[in-house]
């Protein structure tokens, strides 16, 4: 059964919304900057922070200051207004249709944890936020405020959590368990996350230089998108019309260790590999890769292994995007979903910013030149999580 895309909703440190993502990523903007909103004293390392605070965001995603919610979760209701208005699912409901949400997070509402945690211990003024802590309660938040799902899920498998949320909305689709399903991730920054990654020693203190030599760690970012998948018989039925396809997925797990992606690559060149069998395309059908490229030592080596072992002396384009919006963890299946997809309408690449030494063990260099030599159609988009979890989505033009 052929899964299509028809349409979707992002926010992330380059703005709100498909229009300012684009424009970013088309002249080659960072949204990497020095920490503004989230409280640290670990203010000297750069991340991708949304550049609104919780007021601004509430007025976005009109929550009241009455309504208990989280960064996380109105983070996540703006992306998928965005991409509900533009699949055209008016009033949240589509009559007859069944409709699934799934979204992926690891910190849920963290953010009101660390906040409130002093209340939490000697007083009971805050208590209505105990509630908000764990991962699906922010889901279910984004999910009250619309309604109209006959299924609502979280996925949490770190870093490859929205696009696993991708995956299992397209089971279901193939399943006939639901007609539309709305999959993808939403994240914010908490200092859970910064001193979590700080210990590791894998954050870099400037911008990230995914695939290069000389790359010294990731920057943390923040996000929340969402691509809405239906069946060809539900979009023809609704009169939709569709912008792409999900065209192949995979996801693999070597277990190599709870944080280092294994030398070899063994995870991500199955999770690839079982991509392009799913899709029924060979490697050389690929016209871009938008690489998981987090920028440590040991990723960007790893993936490049990976990549080389599948694609062998035919490598296509390759670029991480995390230069732009900082790495959103669980929500960057979702984020980097909705980049690929607007590379693959729009004919570009995106350039792979703060390159500028190539990887001694790795026989390519990532886009510095984002014009392709041939229109795209399919595009490898990349997301690989703590321990060895990987996955792979191809979406390919109709």
């Amino acid at each position: 059964m052929m899964v299509l895309v028809s349409g979707m909703g992002i926010v992330s440190a380059l703005g709100a919304g498909k229009d300012k993502t684009l424009y970013a990523l088309q002249n080659g903007i960072s949204g990497i900057s020095a920490t503004r909103y989230l409280q640290t004293v670990h203010n000297d390392f750069p991340a991708g922070e949304v550049k609104f605070n919780e007021d601004e965001l509430r007025n976005m995603a009109h929550i009241p200051q009455s309504e208990i919610t989280t960064r996380t979760s109105l983070l996540g209701i703006i992306a998928l207004k965005e991409a509900l208005e533009q699949s055209q699912i008016a009033n949240r409901t589509v009559a007859n249709r069944k409709i699934a949400f799934i979204s992926g997070t690891t910190v849920g509402g963290m953010d009101k944890s660390e906040q409130y945690y002093i209340d939490f211990c000697e007083n009971n003024t805050r208590n209505e936020y105990i509630a908000a802590h764990d991962c699906g309660a922010c889901t279910e938040m984004i999910a009250d405020h619309f309604g109209g799902f006959s299924l609502v899920s979280t996925i949490s498998t770190a870093c490859s959590s929205a696009a696993n949320a991708v995956i299992m909305g397209a089971d279901l689709i193939k399943q006939g368990r639901v007609d539309i399903a709305i999959a993808g991730g939403a994240e914010c920054l908490t200092k859970f996350h910064l001193n979590g990654f700080k210990t590791l020693m894998i954050l870099d203190r400037q911008p990230c230089r995914p695939f290069d030599r000389d790359r010294a760690g990731l920057n943390l970012g923040e996000g929340a998108a969402y691509i809405v998948l239906e069946s060809a018989q539900s979009a023809e039925k609704r009169g939709i019309t569709p912008l792409c396809r999900l065209s192949g997925y995979a996801n693999t797990c070597d277990a190599y260790h709870q944080t280092a992606s294994s030398p070899d690559g063994e995870g991500a060149y199955l999770a690839m590999k079982k991509a392009l069998e799913n899709a029924r395309l060979k490697p050389q059908h690929i016209d871009y890769i938008n690489a998981h490229g987090t920028g440590t030592g040991n990723n960007d080596l790893s993936e490049g292994t990976a990549i080389m072992r599948l694609f062998c002396d035919k490598i296509p384009p390759v670029s991480s995007t995390k230069m732009y919006t900082g790495h959103t963890t669980s929500a960057a299946g979702g984020v980097e979903a909705v980049i690929s997809i607007l590379a693959l309408l729009n004919d570009f690449t995106p350039i792979n910013l703060n390159f500028k030494n190539r990887i001694e063990e790795l026989s390519f260099e990532p886009v510095i030149n984002e014009q392709p030599v041939k229109p795209l159609q399919h595009i490898l988009c990349n997301s690989f999580g703590f321990g060895g979890n990987d996955t792979s989505l191809i979406f390919s033009k109709i």
